[in-house]
């Protein structure tokens, strides 16, 4: 009895100090607001106009936004090219193919050209090989542990691997490669592993393991790992493989990737680095995205009478941005993008496929509810926003669509995000080393005023 009091104590004890301390924090971390503008300081590392502050030069992808003319910035449609390929052209090689194009791409990201078949085939082996995690890892490093969070799984095991790697210290770029082809391989199982712990211990769910098929490519072998049957219809496995595909990488300026640059920069080892992307690519304002998608269309379905009447719809569109609706952060998830404008290529891609697989789902209304908002929410941000340039939908407003249509767990959204990216992470390491940069060192300047050290017994 005795220790249980002891311990309330110090849990109210606790609760009131700690929100004392936060207090203090919070008043004495906060910089007045016009000092930034007073020492032109590019938050976010973007200048006014939203372009994005120059840092580094990279040969792996490029987004392309805008044009320049007599110093104006003219938006045009968005394109993504991977090592000079645009992505719809790389898109529509493998589709009019009939072949998956994730593991083709991986190739082009790290190897700066398209594989011919035999290239391609070897290095489809080589994955195939390295997927299977190390003995015991899944119920050592995994099932003991299981947490409630897939990113969280997936930085912890990719730093437990660091403990089975016989030479993790070593930058050598033959050793960073032989890293990185593992990692890609092994992402997936981590993921779905992961997931499983977590809807069994937290869900009360059966436990189902299903080791990754040697003949099946990565988005094979996610939905085969993932569901109980392992059954899968040919047109689920082909949108999963093109979302990977879209989401393997956006240039070294999104803020995963950056951080990939940064990391990389202080010669620390592949497994410390990709934890490092992880916990990046986790935020809401980066990879978490596409949950905020369908979480808000949930919320629009719960309070919207009528789905197919604009005028609610846009209301209800209204009332997000003036923070009355869902989580009241004043934002319309999935639509706008820190570059593209007038379109995202990745977007128009993902549109030219989710109709077919809404019409395979019984689905419809809900794609017809989601092109409606497409439609209404540019208008109504325009109206209600001063905004220095146009907006359109983003990769992550169809991709959560499908990723549901897939049944596939909204705790697997981000993961599956991470499984495409850890390719263009692992280029952009290898791009960091190869060139030799110094140690990534922006400037940040002080503007605390200056003072005395003061006794204890005077203060």
């Amino acid at each position: 009895m005795k220790n249980n009091i002891n311990i309330e104590r110090f849990e109210q004890f606790e609760c009131q100090l700690i929100n004392q301390l936060s207090s203090i924090a919070e008043k004495n971390s906060l910089i007045n607001p016009e000092l930034f503008s007073k020492y032109n300081v590019k938050r976010g590392l973007r200048d006014q106009d939203g372009k994005g502050v120059l840092v580094g030069l990279t040969e792996i992808g490029e987004v392309h936004a805008y044009i320049i003319d007599e110093n104006e910035i003219i938006p045009v449609p968005g394109r993504l090219i991977y090592r000079g390929i645009d992505i719809s052209n790389l898109v529509h090689g493998f589709s009019k193919e009939g072949r998956f194009g994730f593991e083709e791409t991986c190739y082009l990201l790290l190897f700066g050209g398209l594989p011919d078949q035999q290239r391609l085939t070897e290095f489809e082996q080589l994955l195939s090989e390295y997927r299977n995690l190390p003995d015991d890892f899944d119920r050592g490093m995994i099932m003991k542990a299981p947490s409630k969070d897939m990113m969280n799984v997936l930085a912890r095991s990719v730093l437990s691997l660091y403990s089975f790697d016989d030479n993790p210290d070593d930058t050598a770029i033959a050793n960073v490669l032989k890293q990185s082809i593992k990692l890609i391989a092994r992402f997936p199982a981590l993921a779905v592993y992961g997931y499983q712990a977590y809807s069994h211990y937290h869900g009360n769910k059966s436990l189902i393991i299903h080791s990754p098929r040697p003949d099946y490519g990565t988005a094979e072998n996610i939905l085969h790992m993932l569901r109980p049957n392992s059954e899968f219809t040919k047109l689920e496995a082909k949108l999963l493989d093109l979302a990977l595909v879209l989401h393997a990488d956006h240039g070294g300026g999104n803020n995963s990737s950056f951080v990939t640059h940064v990391v990389t920069s202080t010669g620390t080892d592949t497994y410390s680095v990709i934890a490092a992307a992880l916990g990046s690519l986790k935020g809401p304002r980066h990879g978490g995205a596409n949950i905020k998608v369908v979480q808000m269309f949930e919320d629009m379905k719960q309070n919207i009478k009528d789905l197919n009447d604009d005028e609610e719809i846009e209301n209800y569109l209204i009332k997000l941005l003036r923070k009355e609706a869902f989580d009241h952060s004043g934002l319309i998830y999935g639509i706008g993008h820190a570059v593209y404008s007038i379109s995202d290529p990745r977007t128009l891609i993902l549109k030219k496929h989710v109709d077919e697989l809404a019409r395979e789902k019984g689905l419809e209304d809900e794609h017809n509810l989601y092109l409606k908002v497409e439609k209404l929410a540019p208008g109504i941000i325009g109206k209600h926003r001063k905004i220095y340039k146009g907006v359109s939908a983003n990769v992550d407003f169809y991709s959560g669509l499908i990723y549901r249509m897939l049944d596939i767990p909204l705790e697997m959204y981000t993961p599956i995000f991470a499984i495409a990216r850890i390719a263009g992470w692992s280029a952009h390491r290898i791009e960091e080393i190869v060139n030799a940069g110094r140690v990534i060192r922006p400037a940040y300047k002080s503007v605390a005023e200056r003072r005395n050290y003061i006794p204890i017994e005077k203060r």
